[in-house]
């Protein structure tokens, strides 16, 4: 097995560690004694989740219908599929709010509804409050990713600038809640996946508007004005409606490490996890784990060779300019191939979701002869990195890594092998 095909496995394991199917059969709910069951949902990976959801569940038909990224979709019995944009929202997702909404708001306290949720399903949802319209939500999703803010941080922000995030879509509904939550977001906080259509928090919009400030955000008046009034405030989970409701995380970045830690060990390589959680701007983490690869591969300490790093969590990239191409897999990707140098490594850096930001690739992989293959192309490592334009480099020197999507979403997934 060679370096690729190695990280490749590695890779393959870690997303099938995450297969909702295994946590929806550990936590399927009972059906209810005299009600309908009715299921919703939204992420990157509920329609997978859908359909097992359907191959497990024993009781009366389902019914519902779950939101996904367009090609994303898969086939369902009963449970309606549709598909919306991401990473920035458009007009069906917008559909696809109010039908949810529309799905839940007449149900009884008899019925019960299983809500599947993962990563993506911020964008798949738009939801503008009164005054506000899609385009101003589109705005507020853009300037959010160009910020280089955390996850958790955007969805503070998006949360309190919509009618369904922030536990407002639980709270539309007399009927009990059984939340199965695939996690994309580091420590795994139930409430900050999709930006929590049914899992309120404690955060404010006082919050919001601080994270606004601290990353420096351009928005439109009106989502500032919303901001500074009681209408943008979000239900807080000692609400009443919530009480009966329960929520269930049913894969994450860390068990998925794990799986991926254990088939190197098969392999004869030891494998050291660095965190399921690494957080800031993409390029800067990949210096930190070239000088850790560095190390290992020329001095053998802190860990000796063979060994592979793993990690996960989620990056950020600051945009710093237009028209570049890639996400930021790939941009951790690039500044990890110029910092490694010739040092005789190997890695893959993906998304488990199989979707690096907005091209058809989930990562890229890199080794010691990247950057001289850069040249070789006609390319300068370092400008494509000011450029934000990893998937021009990758492309071009054929290095992208392509999966598909994948039916799930534990976020990043970072492998460096020394040999």
């Amino acid at each position: 097995m060679n370096d690729r095909q190695l990280l490749t496995s590695l890779f393959d394991a870690a997303v099938k560690a995450a297969d909702p199917l295994t946590g929806i059969r550990k936590h399927l709910p009972q059906p209810p004694e005299n009600g309908r069951t009715v299921v919703i949902g939204a992420g990157k990976g509920a329609a997978q989740m859908a359909a097992a959801l359907e191959t497990v569940w024993s009781g009366p038909a389902l019914s519902g219908i779950v939101v996904t990224r367009y090609g994303y979709g898969c086939e369902t019995k009963t449970i309606e599929i549709i598909e919306a944009a991401h990473p920035v929202p458009d007009e069906a997702g917008l559909v696809a709010s109010r039908r949810l909404m529309d799905a839940v708001s007449g149900l009884s306290e008899d019925d019960l509804v299983i809500a599947l949720i993962c990563g993506g399903g911020s964008a798949l949802l738009p939801s503008p409050p009164e005054g506000l319209t899609l385009q101003d939500e589109i705005a507020l999703n853009e300037a959010l990713l160009a910020s280089g803010a955390p996850i958790s941080a955007m969805n503070v922000v998006r949360k309190h600038v919509s009618t369904i995030k922030g536990g407002r879509l639980a709270a539309a509904t007399r009927a009990r809640i059984v939340s199965l939550i695939v996690s994309d977001i580091p420590g795994d906080n139930p409430a900050f996946v999709a930006s929590g259509p049914t899992v309120p928090d404690e955060s404010t919009r006082q919050e919001a508007l601080a994270i606004i400030e601290q990353y420096r955000m351009t928005l439109p008046s009106a989502i500032i004005a919303h901001l500074n009034t009681p209408a943008a405030d979000a239900p807080t989970p000692d609400d009443a409606r919530f009480a009966r409701n329960e929520y269930h995380v049913i894969a994450s970045a860390g068990v998925s490490l794990e799986a991926a830690a254990e088939l190197a060990r098969m392999q004869g390589i030891e494998a050291h996890i660095l965190s399921d959680s690494v957080e800031g701007e993409a390029r800067d983490v990949a210096l930190v784990h070239a000088a850790l690869a560095r190390e290992v591969a020329l001095k053998d300490r802190p860990f000796r060779k063979p060994a592979v790093l793993l990690s996960g969590g989620e990056t950020t990239v600051t945009l710093r300019s237009k028209g570049g191409r890639g996400g930021r897999n790939g941009e951790f990707a690039l500044s990890l191939a110029l910092a490694i140098g010739g040092t005789p490594v190997a890695a893959l850096a993906a998304d488990t979701d199989g979707i690096d930001g907005s091209e058809d690739n989930a990562g890229a992989f890199v080794d010691g002869t990247t950057a001289q293959r850069f040249l070789g192309a006609g390319l300068d490592g370092r400008t494509l990195l000011e450029r934000n334009d990893s998937y021009s480099g990758f492309a071009a020197i054929g290095d992208l890594f392509e999966t598909g999507p994948t039916g799930t979403n534990v976020n990043d997934f970072r492998a460096i092998l020394i040999r």
